[in-house]
């Protein structure tokens, strides 16, 4: 049997798994499902359609509860744009189109200013500025040769002092050349890699650029990916490698009118095979060399299937509740930490709301849990009638978790501090975000030990695990492990 016959079960319908089947499309494999247990596709990019008045008229409009933006680097969701025929809007926007604006605010209210040196001046401010533009300089060199080989996508051989992966670079910017830029494979040895494996915070120190977390905070801890003194540093630069971050500071940032999750119902109409919606997959038997798919469909009627391969791109720490996980895979996954990512879509009196979104810097910091981070303006053309997006991390290492309850009165609180008192919510949630590992047993060779196993079964594993939490390096995760094993 030509292995591209192979039957191939998908389980998840969000980024991972519509990049999974749309790179198997692209290699000709044509015989796979897609099982997906909600009555949507996209996972955590989702951009539910809102009707909002303004100027006595009412339209409907996307909102976000997930992911929001996106830049240059990302490759892995341009191929999936292409595929699809749905395309990003920015960096420049129109009227009329979602905007990344934003501006930093005190827990009082008072709109803040801090990279800007000619507003509310001192020399304090001014120094301060100037030592923060040296070390980013200086982190852009650190990352360019200390730790080249950084900027690919997945962690495979960082805690030994190597790399392997598709390369994130883009030709031209921060040093990357035709050769380091995506979609190469890069691969080599440099011990310093290992640093990666120390919590940011601890890396910064470690190499006198402590005043580069004022400008990588806000587009990380706010948006739900933990603190800096618990998050090993390559996950931070992976998401925000140099060249990303330089496009978060500039506000060269894209942005999609329907919402993201438009990206992902647009590959899925395209596939051959469309996700199979409201169907759960409850249990996975491996064994003489097939993968037997026990699903569970909405009216609650139980199918078992078997197929060639599984790809799993759904939570690896759940996934060992429900298949006949081997004691490898259930010590491997139970390492699994995530975040516990709080949101809701807010409404405010009529001409109440704010005109464009907010970073509460002061709230990043883990005393300040449950503490709303930052509120999402994204129709500009609305006004002081548009409904913001409100953020908020609930748990970190060392530190009691917070109430679900507790989060929402809080950033209500907030909210009302900050000028802004809301008056209903049309939806709110707590997402399952950003899975990872500890600092520790990333420096223990958690990915490795991971690659081992890929393929073991007729089993692989994708999803946010393999490089990061955001839609470009999940979808890129799906495009490297089609391309290796498949």
């Amino acid at each position: 049997m030509s292995k591209n016959k192979d039957r191939v079960c998908i389980i998840g319908g969000g980024p991972a798994g519509l990049s999974a089947a749309m790179y198997l499309e692209k290699k000709g494999y044509e015989n796979y499902v897609i099982y997906e247990k909600l009555n949507k596709v996209g996972g955590k990019c989702w951009s539910p359609k809102l009707k909002v008045k303004h100027n006595g008229v009412e339209e409907e409009r996307s909102f976000e509860t997930g992911a929001i933006m996106g830049a240059i680097t990302y490759h892995a969701v341009s191929e999936m744009e292409e595929f699809g025929g749905y395309y990003h809007k920015g960096p420049d926007f129109k009227p009329g189109e979602p905007n990344m604006r934003r501006e930093f605010r005190k827990t009082t209210g008072e709109v803040d200013h801090p990279f800007e040196p000619k507003v509310n001046f001192s020399v304090k401010k001014l120094l301060g500025l100037v030592k923060l533009k040296k070390q980013m300089k200086k982190l852009n060199k650190l990352m360019q040769t200390k730790y080249v080989g950084y900027d690919c996508y997945g962690h495979l051989g960082i805690a030994k002092g190597e790399y392997y992966g598709i390369s994130k670079g883009v030709e031209g910017y921060c040093g990357a050349t035709k050769e380091t830029s995506f979609p190469n494979y890069i691969k080599g040895t440099n011990p310093n890699l290992k640093d990666l494996a120390l919590p940011f915070s601890e890396f910064c120190k470690k190499n006198g650029i402590e005043e580069v977390q004022r400008i990588w905070i806000a587009p990380f801890t706010s948006f739900g990916y933990g603190f800096f003194d618990e998050i090993p540093t390559a996950l931070v630069m992976k998401y925000l490698d140099v060249t990303t971050a330089l496009e978060f500071v500039n506000m060269k940032l894209w942005t999609w009118q329907d919402g993201t999750q438009e990206i992902y119902e647009h590959v899925n109409k395209k596939l051959k095979h469309p996700a199979k919606l409201q169907t759960e997959v409850i249990k996975v038997e491996r064994k003489d060399n097939k993968v037997y798919v026990t699903t569970k469909d909405k009216a609650g009627k139980e199918t078992t299937e078997e197929f060639d391969k599984l790809i799993v791109t759904t939570p690896l720490d759940y996934f060992a509740k429900y298949a006949d996980a081997s004691k490898e895979e259930k010590e491997l996954f139970s390492k699994i930490i995530h975040e516990r990512y709080i949101d809701y879509i807010a409404t405010f009196d009529e001409g109440k709301s704010p005109v464009i979104s907010g970073y509460l810097v002061e709230n990043m910091v883990p005393e300040r849990l449950g503490h709303a981070m930052v509120y999402y303006n994204r129709w500009q053309h609305l006004g002081n009638d548009c409904p913001v997006t409100v953020y908020a991390l609930a748990n970190h290492t060392g530190s009691k978790d917070v109430t679900y309850e507790y989060t929402q009165k809080t950033m209500d609180e907030d909210m009302a501090k900050v000028g802004f008192p809301i008056k209903d919510k049309l939806f709110a949630q707590e997402v399952y975000y950003c899975p990872h590992v500890s600092a520790k047993d990333y420096a223990d060779g958690w990915y490795d030990k991971l690659e081992a196993l890929q393929g073991k079964n007729n089993t692989f594993y994708a999803g946010e695990i393999i490089s990061f939490g955001d839609m470009e390096d999940t979808c890129a995760a799906s495009k490297d492990i089609i391309g290796r094993f498949f």
